[in-house]
């Protein structure tokens, strides 16, 4: 939960930033054009055949086919050497790395090498021309994503000069009639989050203050056209949707359709694959949820790309809950301990599926007459679990009734 506080407050912020999409499809007609000559009808966005060429690749890197988009990446990269958008959209292909496990820091150096070196190709092309929306756009996306992963890392302080960075370029990159649609990704996520933070968390409501007035309805709204409308946003803004319908708005279904439709276009994206596995067992729809659980488990055990612990842990636990109503206590053990192993693997004890698995092998346990094992368990609930935590109660009671 406290991560997930750490990641809304951050998304208010910066989240504006990811009206990067459309920064993927500007580069420059000619390397050796003066940059001060640079007008508006040269922004490579209006070149069909550049987007189609970047889109290619951007799925290719959705779809965790990071060889193929990363060579894409490197040709563009010998086209523009002096552009920002080659080392950009390196960073881009981390991000989506570290996006799978975000505790996962073994890709950071590398993310915020390509960031730093985008930033710098953007900064110059700024200094030369301050009009220049281009290099806004690029300078915006850039220290926004900096900012993401410093907050993500608790480094506050880097985290909010980041931010703040982020903000102004994205006011001078506005202007333009034809970014309008990938810009309202930035403008909805921003209404939604400068709403739904003070309303959650009271304490924030003086910092808020300092921003503009929200509109968490329209935020919504703006959300599901960009996601129905817009050329490159449309994924972006598809993402955050499900996980506000799943999280914050309590609209399971909606969310399925979302990440149904995700898995479905990227189906070797790991994120959105536990995901649907996920909106799946949320619903009820039990089946499906086992078969794409046992298709994640798979997967993690040949090595496939970004396939690991952390999606692991998911998978097992709903195999485990499926096998529990079944009445199959055996596999449901079995799962249960995977979630356990998937967990420690990652770092994630204090995860709710984590500690629910606890409860629950230490219930098997005592329905087995293994009272010191039932008592292993549930100490360990106690010591992972935050004391309001229902799992916590709950092992306090098993103890407490079963006198462990």
């Amino acid at each position: 939960m406290k991560r997930q506080w750490y990641r809304s407050v951050f998304l208010m912020v910066v989240g504006i930033v990811f009206s990067l999409v459309p920064i993927l499809t500007y580069g420059q007609s000619a390397p050796e054009d003066s940059l001060m000559e640079m007008k508006r009808s040269q922004y490579l966005l209006l070149d069909r055949g550049l987007q189609y060429r970047i889109t290619k690749s951007i799925n290719s890197m959705y779809n965790f086919d990071f060889e193929t988009a990363e060579r894409d990446f490197q040709v563009i990269a010998y086209q523009y050497p002096n552009h920002p958008l080659p080392d950009f959209l390196m960073a881009l292909s981390y991000w989506w790395r570290i996006e799978v496990d975000i505790t996962n820091e073994s890709y950071d150096d590398i993310f915020l090498a390509y960031i730093d070196r985008a930033n710098e190709k953007a900064e110059a092309l700024f200094d030369e021309d301050p009009t220049n929306k281009e290099a806004a756009f690029f300078l915006a996306a850039g220290y926004g994503f900096e900012g993401r992963l410093k907050a993500e890392r608790k480094s506050w302080t880097g985290a909010a000069w980041a931010g703040k960075n982020a903000l102004k370029y994205m006011e001078l990159s506005r202007g333009e009639e034809e970014f309008n649609p990938e810009l309202l990704l930035g403008d909805a996520l921003f209404n939604y989050f400068s709403v739904w933070i003070p309303d959650n968390y009271p304490l924030l409501k003086p910092v808020m203050a300092l921003f503009p007035k929200g509109n968490k309805d329209l935020g919504l709204e703006q959300l599901e056209q960009v996601a129905t409308n817009a050329f490159y946003t449309r994924i972006e803004a598809m993402y955050f949707l499900f996980r506000l319908y799943a999280s914050q708005e309590k609209k399971p279904y909606e969310a399925l359709r979302i990440s149904s439709y995700l898995h479905e276009k990227f189906p070797n994206n790991p994120y959105f694959h536990r995901s649907y596995a996920r909106h799946l067992y949320t619903v009820g729809r039990w089946s499906e949820a086992v078969e794409e659980s046992g298709e994640i488990l798979k997967r993690i055990e040949t090595g496939m790309t970004g396939y690991e612990s952390n999606s692991g842990r998911y998978a097992a636990f709903y195999m485990a809950q499926y096998y529990e109503r079944i009445g199959n206590r055996d596999e449901a053990k079995y799962y249960y301990l995977k979630t356990l192993s998937y967990g420690e693997e990652s770092e994630s004890q204090e995860s709710g599926y984590y500690l629910h698995s606890l409860v629950q092998l230490g219930q098997i346990a005592l329905e087995e007459n293994q009272k010191a094992l039932a008592k292993d368990y549930f100490k360990k609930v106690k010591k992972y679990a935050k004391r309001k935590h229902p799992a916590h109660q709950a092992a306090r009671d098993f103890i407490k009734k079963n006198k462990l």
